[in-house]
């Protein structure tokens, strides 16, 4: 593992961390154990009682809003005998009650129904129900209405782990002041390993005029070659990073209906983004495309035609790559549109987002067979020799084959470069490996209602979750 991460760090990639079941392994422990992790949108719990049952890795969780309005995140598993709790994906529910022996749990977590309780246990004596409910989430918070939850009790803030990318992650997410809304989210399974989506939204540009050529060559995009993505930028600040498009010479309202925007989103989105937010759109000709938040959160906003018109119209989509194995993913893909947006508006981008980047989407399709093809050769025996040449934008002496853009040239944060480079893919993977260096992560036990005259084994609500 260490000549593994040393040679991943000077972008010299070992081929078989792409389908290697002890690397998957030490993921599952050092990794997913402390990163933190999308589950949900406030969007899909609007209600009192609206839940959805979301999984980080094999273990599931119970995302609700309680009647007090406040957001839970709580482990699928009853108190009593392990039961899986709620079985249904999502739905609205004051309380949540176990099928195997009836134990009944409110939907903030709190135990309310034990069958039998003076008879089984001789009532509090035996059990005692107070303070006992469904193990929340070891930490839970919000950005922008995205909720996150991590395995770590001792996770960093949220917004902290995010960094400098949070001024990215508003493009997508707060376009207005009443935010985003969320539909879906499709699910399907492809048999690739779970990094190469990461990778390849967080910033391969360089794979867009090979594969994605008959998506252009069909007319899909005003722009009538693919390879004009080298003249965007890619960036990288704080916990994620991304690609742009260059957008024509304008003013930034010009720019914003160049890409499809409405005068009244661009109008709101004037009064919510920063100053600095604006320049990078308005004074540096820079437009938002794909991203990805380390570990494996994804957002791709592009803006094809949607009609027999030279009129485009954008759209948002948000997807997560779910680790099964060490050679299959589950992708979970929202569509994501402003609240205030107009209906019609909503319709179209919501076509736009099935066109493109749906189940079906034209570019999935594309995608996949590339990844699923990497992923099956990295299953080989003369894999595990191969290093990979990761070092796109590198000289030999390491350093870069393009100067960075300077603050008068890209107003936002972080390091930004136009042109094809994978420095984004090598930071991802830095992060990775810092991960994989670290000892795994291995809490105490938590007991339930154990019999102890202190209290110690009472299952408490953190205060992310209270």
């Amino acid at each position: 593992m260490r000549d593994v991460l040393a040679n991943v760090r000077r972008g010299m990639l070992p081929a078989h961390i792409y389908n290697d079941a002890e690397v998957f392994q030490a993921e599952r422990e050092r990794l997913f154990s402390r990163a933190w992790m999308f589950v949900a949108h406030e969007s899909e719990i609007p209600h009192v009682g609206d839940y959805v049952v979301r999984r980080v890795l094999d273990d599931s969780f119970i995302v609700s809003r309680d009647r007090s309005g406040r957001i839970h995140a709580m482990f699928n598993m009853c108190l009593h005998r392990g039961m899986q709790v709620c079985r249904a994906e999502q739905g609205n529910a004051s309380h949540f009650r176990c099928p195997y022996h009836g134990w009944s749990y409110r939907n903030d977590g709190r135990i309310v129904g034990l069958p039998f309780h003076q008879e089984a246990y001789g009532g509090e004596a035996g059990f005692a129900r107070k303070g006992q409910r469904l193990l929340p989430a070891p930490s839970l918070d919000t950005y922008n209405g995205l909720i996150f939850i991590s395995m770590d009790p001792d996770a960093p803030p949220l917004l902290e782990f995010l960094g400098d990318f949070a001024f990215y992650l508003d493009y997508y997410t707060k376009q207005s002041a009443s935010g985003a809304e969320m539909l879906g989210p499709q699910r399907w399974r492809i048999k690739a390993n779970w990094k190469i989506g990461a990778e390849n939204f967080a910033g391969d540009m360089y794979h867009t005029p090979q594969t994605h050529t008959s998506v252009v060559e069909i007319g899909l995009f005003r722009e009538p070659k693919a390879e004009k993505r080298k003249n965007g930028s890619t960036y990288w600040a704080g916990g994620g990073g991304g690609t742009t498009y260059k957008l024509p010479p304008g003013t930034l309202e010009e720019r914003l209906r160049y890409v499809g925007y409405p005068d009244e989103m661009i109008s709101r989105m004037r009064s919510q983004w920063s100053q600095r937010q604006l320049d990078v759109i308005g004074r540096d000709g820079f437009m938002v495309s794909a991203a990805s938040v380390f570990p494996n959160l994804s957002l791709v906003h592009n803006w094809p035609k949607v009609a027999d018109t030279d009129d485009v119209l954008p759209f948002i989509s948000l997807r997560q790559w779910q680790p099964i194995t060490a050679d299959e993913t589950e992708v979970l893909s929202w569509f994501v549109v402003d609240k205030e947006a107009p209906e019609e508006f909503k319709k179209l981008s919501y076509k736009a987002y099935l066109m493109c980047f749906g189940s079906s989407g034209m570019f999935e399709q594309d995608d996949v067979e590339n990844w699923v093809s990497l992923t099956t050769t990295a299953g080989g025996g003369l894999a595990r020799r191969l290093l990979l040449n990761g070092r796109m934008g590198m000289l030999h002496d390491d350093s870069a084959v393009v100067p960075s853009l300077t603050p008068e040239q890209f107003a936002g944060p972080g390091i930004a470069r136009v042109g094809y480079s994978e420095d984004n893919q090598r930071r991802l993977l830095a992060e990775w490996a810092d991960h994989l260096e670290m000892p795994p992560l291995v809490p105490g036990p938590i007991t339930v209602g154990a019999p102890q005259a202190d209290g110690v084994g009472s299952v408490e609500t953190s205060e992310a979750c209270s």
